[in-house]
């Protein structure tokens, strides 16, 4: 049911794993930032989120009220001080907290599902994920390695194309640093091969068009190289001769801002002090480590290319800390705020 006009479309939170800190970081996120939230609400299962409600309010203690909504738009009716909740997945039963198990990775990926099509219908603004746990998703049955994967399906079908034309990217944020990765959930062997003319060049047009709307101006890309000193003119590597540089080249003749390849050890510093707005990087973890290590409760994933806003915390799902209360709900408040400025720059 499409919401009216006069209202902004609410924003809805996935709930995560059910056995991870996925639904005790999303009640954090109510009960300590309502003005945030105002207007979202929680995809998933009421009686995982009332447990999380529970575990965090401690013995004997009341425990923050959970609100079940029948459509997104009561959404916006929710008083502050509760947890609006849309149970849009069969209930789940009582599942061991911090254990891998197909039945969360079901109730997950399910809820995810059911966002993306909500977006694409035009129903939520936009979809913030708590995290989920790849080896349970692919215990229920999801051919996907994460959320990127399913959601580019997703928007495939809705598309009526298939995946290979809807490519996305994924971009780490957090306020010194972004980085956007040419490839995702590969082996590294596999990343190394996925170093193409067409995959580089797909990545910058598909970082240059996000980083346009958000910014408001054609954004600086810097590409990182391969190989330890961007091959060093040939000594440890052909990769940025023969494939990253030509890709670059094509790239600027489009329009688009983008210099490299930077020797990798060194330009996420350069961006970091803001010699560019967005660093390329060649596979995962190149370009996850510089932002983690500025702070996993400051760092945002956001999917680019997708018709869709969606964004997530950058952590997972910390099995070691679900039940515990402990879990830290910064890096979900700043995807939410994320994702509420890319839906006003859109």
């Amino acid at each position: 049911m499409s919401t009216s006009t006069a209202v902004p479309a609410p924003l809805a939170i996935t709930m995560g794993d059910p056995a991870g800190i996925g639904p005790e970081i999303v009640v954090k996120a109510f009960r300590d930032s309502p003005d945030l939230v105002r207007g979202a609400f929680v995809a998933g299962d009421v009686g995982c989120m009332r447990r999380a409600a529970s575990i965090l309010a401690g013995p004997g203690a009341p425990a923050l009220p959970v609100a079940v909504i029948d459509e997104v738009s009561q959404a916006w009716s929710v008083p502050a001080g509760c947890v609006p909740v849309l149970q849009v997945v069969d209930a789940v039963p009582d599942l061991a907290l911090g254990q891998v198990s197909a039945a969360a990775g079901r109730a997950a990926g399910d809820a995810v599902t059911w966002a993306a099509r909500a977006a694409m219908a035009g129903d939520i603004s936009a979809i913030v994920t708590a995290p989920l746990h790849k080896e349970a998703l692919s215990a229920a049955g999801f051919d996907f390695p994460g959320h990127t994967e399913l959601l580019q399906s997703e928007a495939a079908r809705h598309l009526g194309r298939s995946v290979d034309d809807v490519p996305v990217r994924m971009m780490l944020a957090n306020d010194e640093l972004r980085t956007v990765l040419v490839s995702i959930h590969v082996s590294l062997r596999s990343a190394i091969d996925a170093v193409t003319f067409d995959g580089v060049l797909q990545t910058l047009r598909i970082t240059h068009e996000a980083l346009s709307r958000a910014l408001g101006r054609a954004p600086r890309i810097a590409v990182a190289g391969l190989n330890p000193h961007a091959g060093e003119g040939g000594l440890f590597g052909s990769e940025e001769q023969a494939i990253i540089a030509p890709a670059i080249d094509a790239a600027v003749g489009e329009g688009i801002a983008a210099s490299g390849p930077y020797a990798p050890d060194t330009v996420f510093m350069r961006a970091r002090k803001g010699e560019f707005d967005a660093v390329i990087a060649m596979y995962h973890d190149q370009g996850l480590i510089p932002v983690k290590y500025l702070g996993v409760e400051k760092g945002v994933n956001v999917t680019l290319g997708l018709p869709l806003v969606r964004t997530s915390p950058d952590h997972g799902t910390a099995f070691d800390l679900a039940g515990t209360g402990r879990a830290d709900a910064a890096s979900l408040l700043e995807a939410i705020r994320v994702a509420r400025a890319l839906v006003r720059a859109a």
